[in-house]
């Protein structure tokens, strides 16, 4: 902290000595805290301003300013967060759009009455796509690994829930029992 005397002369000399300290005190928009060794203090809207009455004619104000400048490891830091939160947003987008390709080429292929099963084999490479995209987001910790595995997830049990409406696959549960009903006939 720096300490700042300002020495005004005569009340009589100056319009207002108080105008001229405000303007000298209003300069820099830092924080201003005061000396204990004060008579009077008066408040102003940009801060307090003490006054130190002493047998001569002259007034003296003391005040001390804090530094507002960032330091300067902070403002790196904040550039490093800034150029980090920027790439991780494009990680983040590029997985969540990979993503909805995905999810409308299953909900069209669901949609769809007459699928052929080759039909599959172009939402598998957008799926090999999305894959990557989120996989690549969790290795520059964009996100976090249990939510790259739990989308990865939700992307193959959509795709075995569009396999299984048109009959393209088949559950190994309703398989054994279809199997036992037929053995049993």
């Amino acid at each position: 902290m720096a300490t700042v005397v300002l020495e005004l002369l005569l009340p009589q000399l100056l319009p207002s000595p108080l105008v001229v300290v405000r303007r000298l005190l209003s300069a820099p928009p830092s924080s201003l805290s005061f000396s204990q060794s004060v008579s009077q203090c008066v408040a102003f809207s940009s801060g307090n301003m003490c006054v130190q009455k002493k047998p001569m004619r002259r007034q003296m104000i003391v005040c001390e300013a804090a530094p507002t400048k960032k330091a300067d490891s902070a403002a790196k830091r904040a550039r490093q967060a800034e150029k980090r939160r920027v790439y991780n947003k494009s990680k983040k987008s590029e997985a969540r759009t990979r993503m909805k390709k995905v999810l409308e080429a299953l909900d069209g292929l669901k949609k769809k009455s007459e699928a052929q099963p080759d039909e599959i084999v172009t939402v598998e490479k957008l799926i090999g796509e999305a894959y990557s995209a989120i996989d690549k987001a969790v290795k520059v910790r964009a996100l976090h690994k249990n939510t790259g595995a739990r989308r990865k997830s939700r992307l193959a049990r959509r795709k075995k829930a569009v396999e299984i409406h048109h009959g393209w696959y088949v559950p190994a549960t309703a398989a054994a029992a279809e199997e036992a009903v037929a053995m049993a006939a």
